[in-house]
């Protein structure tokens, strides 16, 4: 019975540490809770308003002046490459104008002629007037043969076999290419070289004579 009387008091006891506990607590979580309302319903200081406003002033000049640098870039570009189109448009002429000076030169009827020959002299003076105006406006030959091939500006079209140049080096011109000022306005179009499969191969009596040595 002693026992028994024993573990009622020591749960009565516990009971009651518990429920102080958690008084204790909730009075505790009160207190925060009202200084959390204090802290947010406390006045800001003129101070602490001066930063927050010279923090806004300080992102609304910032986003004025992405907004003014990214109109002046869209304004250059616009001046420099507008005719960008217009430009790659009437590289046409060229391609006409050297595909009706080849048509001219292959025509048997025409061979030696005098006419083919004063025709081609106009083909000529009409295709330096061209170049002229392109160079004018910045537009500008991009330089082919006996280049090394360079992809930003060169596109391959076939491989030649040449054992006296250096593979990848630019042999034949097929379309000519443009530049206007730093921008690719269409690549050349070319052959490059290759080394011939005769050229790559050894000699086999040489191979002889080296393993018997």
């Amino acid at each position: 019975m002693e026992k028994e009387e024993n573990i009622n008091k020591n749960t009565d006891q516990n009971l009651d540490k518990e429920s102080e506990n958690s008084e204790i607590n909730e009075v505790n979580d009160n207190h925060n809770e009202v200084t959390k309302d204090q802290d947010q319903n406390t006045p800001e200081t003129s101070e602490e308003k001066i930063i927050k406003l010279e923090d806004k002033l300080a992102r609304t000049f910032a986003e004025m002046e992405n907004q003014r640098r990214r109109f002046e870039k869209e304004r250059d570009e616009a001046y420099e490459y507008g005719g960008f189109a217009f430009a790659k448009e009437a590289l046409n002429l060229i391609d006409n104008l050297e595909r009706s000076k080849q048509i001219l030169e292959n025509d048997e009827s025409l061979k030696n002629s005098d006419a083919l020959k004063k025709a081609l002299e106009h083909f000529d003076i009409i295709y330096k007037d061209l170049i002229s105006v392109f160079s004018k406006n910045n537009i500008q030959l991009i330089k082919c043969l006996n280049e090394k091939l360079d992809p930003n500006f060169h596109q391959a079209m076939i491989e030649i076999e040449d054992n006296e140049k250096e593979p990848g080096t630019i042999v034949q011109e097929i379309q000519k290419g443009f530049t206007i000022k730093d921008r690719l306005l269409r690549p050349s179009l070319v052959g490059v070289s290759k080394k011939s499969d005769n050229g790559t191969k050894k000699n086999p009596k040489i191979e002889e004579n080296s393993e018997t040595k």
